[in-house]
């Protein structure tokens, strides 16, 4: 099977952290994708974020409805820092050789994968998807890895093929302007939160008075 990965802290998970998952999935064939809330997210504090428990349950919901969509909750059951390549090691674990692993993430965030914690090793233990950002192309991405010292193999259309045999796939998606900052400051006005998550999850924040 071929699993896709996506984490994040998802204060609150929106519609277009679960779009992306729909339109990757679509673009390189994925037979699942699983989100994977942050315990502590490593750039974030912890008195920042909302509580694991709220934020585990509205993902839970967010994807109750979808065939393709799931919530593995890795990071909660070994609370502290959430490091990625613990993470990535530990689906290897549990998934093993018949499965095959893509980690997607952002643009911006894998300009700035050099700060991550063991960021060579995620380059080994998976494939990598990237999501488009207006402005920037493949070459873009091949010489961003080879500033942080590894190796292209090739550069082939959207997908660049690594040394260690390991491949990057530039995928384009819908480019929808909503993020969890803004979501929580829209709450915070009094203003509606309708569209931007999922019924399930704006009603869950209604109730329990998250976010104001």
């Amino acid at each position: 099977m071929r699993i896709g990965i996506l984490g994040g802290t998802f204060d609150p998970v929106h519609i277009a952290h679960l779009r992306v998952c729909e339109e990757v999935a679509e673009e390189i064939q994925l037979d699942k994708v699983y989100l994977v809330p942050a315990y502590i997210p490593p750039h974030k504090g912890e008195k920042s974020i909302t509580d694991f428990s709220h934020r585990l349950k509205m993902l839970k919901l967010a994807v109750s409805t979808s065939p393709l969509l799931d919530v593995l909750d890795l990071e909660g059951k070994r609370v502290g820092i959430s490091y990625t390549v613990p993470t990535l090691e530990e689906l290897n674990r549990i998934f093993g050789d018949s499965h095959t692993i893509y980690f997607i993430m952002g643009m911006d965030a894998f300009l700035e994968i050099e700060t991550w914690y063991r960021y060579r090793d995620i380059f080994s233990l998976t494939e990598l998807v990237v999501i488009s950002r207006p402005g920037y192309v493949i070459r873009d991405i091949s010489n961003h890895i080879e500033n942080l010292g590894v190796e292209c193999r090739k550069v082939h259309n959207n997908i660049i093929v690594l040394s260690s045999g390991r491949s990057l796939t530039y995928v384009a998606t819908t480019y929808l302007d909503i993020s969890s900052s803004k979501i929580r400051k829209m709450i915070r006005e009094g203003r509606s939160i309708r569209f931007l998550v999922t019924e399930d999850v704006r009603r869950y924040i209604e109730e329990r008075g998250l976010y104001i």
